[in-house]
C-alpha cells in the first residue's frame, strides 16, 4: 500500500475500531458480543499453541538441564576439593601431633639420662652393605655428629652411628645381627652382651652363669669408655625368655627391645655423654604388681544332724 493521505486515514480508523472492540469486550465480560469469536479463535489456535509448546518444551528442558548440570558439576568439584584439603589438613595435624609426642618422649629420656642430643629425622630405612639393618638420618658432620655416637629415641636404644656425611648419617640399628652392646640388668647389675636378631628378640649372654634373672626383668646399656659407642643407662628391653644352660659359664636370655625398629621417625644422637652413670634412672617406673586375691576364709564343716531315736510306747 502506498503512503498516501487516504491510507493514513484508513490506518487511524482501523486502530480506533480495534480500541473500541477491546473496550466493548472488556466491559461485556462473559456476555461480551465478541465472546463467541474469541472462543472460536481459541479453539482454532489452542491446538497449534500446544503443539508449538510441546515442541519447544523439551528443548527448553534440555537447555535448563545442561545449565543445571554444569552448576551441579562445579559444586561437586568444589566439594571434592574441600574434602581433599580437609583430609590433607587432618593428615598434617596427625603427623605434627605424632611428632610432637615423639619429641616430648625423646627430650624426657635425654633429660632423665643427662644426655645432650641432636634431634634428627629418619629419611630412609633399608639395606646397606651386607644387607644390614640401617637407617639414614638428616643430620651429619655439620651438626656435630661423628662416628660411633649413640642413637636413641623416646623408648630407648636405637643403634650407633657408623657413617657420617655433611648433612646425613647412617645408623646401624640394634636389631642388626652384627650389632653388639654391653648391657646391665636392672637392680642386680649383672653384666652381659646383647646381639641383634633381626625381627626377633635380642640375644643377651650374661657373664654370670648363675645370675638370678626372670621374665620381665629390664636391661640398660652398660656404657663404653668416654661414651663411645654407647653411653650408659639407655633402656634396651625386657627379658621374655631365660634359656636353660646348666653347667655353662654364661647364661643366655632373650630380650624384647623397647624400640620398634620398623616404625622409627624421630631420633636423637647423643653428642655429649652424661657426667655420671644414670644407672636405672632412665627406665620408666616399674609396673606395680597386680594385687593378689585375699585367701577366702575356710568354711567350717557342719556336723550331720543326729538321727532321733525311735521311742516305743507300752
Amino acid at each position: 500500500m502506498r503512503d498516501t493521505r487516504e491510507s493514513r486515514l484508513l490506518l487511524i480508523l482501523l486502530v480506533a475500531v480495534a480500541f473500541a472492540l477491546i473496550t466493548v469486550d472488556i466491559r461485556g465480560g462473559e456476555s461480551s458480543p465478541l465472546g463467541g469469536a474469541r472462543r472460536a479463535a481459541a479453539g482454532l489456535l489452542g491446538p497449534v499453541e500446544k503443539a508449538a509448546s510441546d515442541a519447544v518444551d523439551p528443548v527448553a528442558g534440555t537447555v535448563r538441564a545442561l545449565r543445571d548440570a554444569g552448576t551441579h558439576q562445579q559444586r561437586l568439584d568444589q566439594i571434592t576439593r574441600e574434602n581433599t584439603e580437609l583430609r590433607q589438613r587432618l593428615a598434617s595435624s596427625d603427623t605434627a601431633s605424632g611428632r610432637t609426642k615423639q619429641l616430648d618422649e625423646l627430650l624426657r629420656t635425654a633429660g632423665a639420662g643427662g644426655y645432650t642430643i641432636k634431634a634428627a629425622q629418619v629419611i630412609a630405612i633399608g639395606a646397606a652393605q651386607g644387607f644390614s639393618w640401617t637407617i639414614t638420618i638428616d643430620a651429619g658432620s655439620d651438626d656435630g655428629l661423628t662416628k660411633d655416637m649413640t642413637v636413641i629415641n623416646g623408648q630407648g636404644l636405637v643403634g650407633r652411628v657408623t657413617t657420617v656425611a655433611r648433612t646425613t648419617a647412617t645408623v646401624l640399628l640394634a636389631s642388626d645381627p652384627g650389632f653388639t652392646a654391653g648391657t646391665r640388668l636392672e637392680s642386680s647389675g649383672e653384666i652381659g652382651f646383647a646381639n641383634g636378631q633381626g625381627t626377633g628378640p635380642m640375644r643377651v649372654s650374661l657373664l654370670n652363669g648363675k645370675a638370678q634373672v626372670k621374665t620381665g626383668d629390664r636391661l640398660v646399656t652398660f656404657g663404653s669408655q668416654s661414651g663411645r659407642p654407647f653411653v650408659a643407662g639407655v633402656p634396651v628391653g625386657k627379658v621374655v625368655e631365660v634359656e636353660a644352660t646348666p653347667g655353662q659359664l654364661t647364661k643366655t636370655i632373650l630380650v624384647e627391645p623397647f624400640v620398634q625398629f620398623t616404625r622409627l621417625d624421630l631420633v636423637g644422637v647423643v653428642v655429649v655423654p652424661p657426667r655420671t652413670d644414670p644407672r636405672d634412672a632412665v627406665l620408666p617406673p616399674s609396673p606395680a604388681p597386680a594385687p593378689s586375691a585375699a585367701p577366702s576364709a575356710p568354711v567350717a564343716a557342719v556336723p550331720p544332724t543326729a538321727a532321733a531315736s525311735p521311742t516305743g510306747g507300752n
